[in-house]
């Protein structure tokens, strides 16, 4: 269960806009690297953002070769400046860390440990981005996420552009994606 998530959920009640992305895309495929020209560091979701849901591996059509979203955003990004923050991999769920090494060795993206699950870790991915020098600015740091209620909330939180991958590698049978699909449509209507 992710406690951070329920706790923080309920801030959408004072502040719905805290579940509105700064950008909507269809597909984790269709995101324009670089960016932003102000963006030096991008959090990367793992399940149904770049992977399929519990795989570690990069979903095909984003990976296969040069002119695709993730060789570019491992060139616009190198090293620690792209980081996977998942709520699998690298969290308090990943058992002696053993998802987090593996997804490290799949994808050559390093992978944050956090014991606070999304959306309340962003304490943790500015000091990983403080840590190695990319940025001490929240708004330098994108979040690429499938989720409005972890992903997008927690940009919004930490004063980041926040990122929504729409429709995922799958579609999802979740009721909670459900209600946040409508919230969003409810939220910005004629979007």
């Amino acid at each position: 269960m992710n406690v951070s998530a329920t706790l923080n959920v309920l801030r959408l009640l004072q502040n719905p806009g805290l579940c509105i992305p700064q950008l909507t895309v269809g597909n984790f495929g269709q995101i324009p690297v670089p960016i932003g020209p102000s963006i030096k560091a991008v959090v990367l979701d793992k399940d149904n953002c770049f992977a399929y849901p519990h795989s570690n591996e990069v979903w095909p059509d984003y990976e296969a070769c040069k002119g695709k979203t993730w060789v570019e955003l491992k060139k616009a990004y190198p090293g620690a400046s792209l980081l996977i923050v998942s709520n699998s991999a690298g969290s308090s769920d990943d058992k002696d860390l053993k998802q987090a090494r593996l997804l490290e060795e799949t994808t050559g993206v390093p992978v944050l440990r956090h014991k606070v699950k999304k959306p309340g870790c962003r304490d943790e991915i500015l000091s990983y981005f403080s840590g190695k020098k990319i940025t001490n600015d929240p708004s330098e740091i994108a979040v690429v996420g499938d989720r409005l209620f972890t992903d997008i909330m927690m940009a919004n939180l930490m004063g980041s552009y926040g990122v929504w991958v729409r429709d995922g590698v799958k579609p999802s049978k979740n009721p909670i994606v459900h209600f946040e699909k409508l919230l969003f449509k409810w939220l910005t209507p004629g979007s």
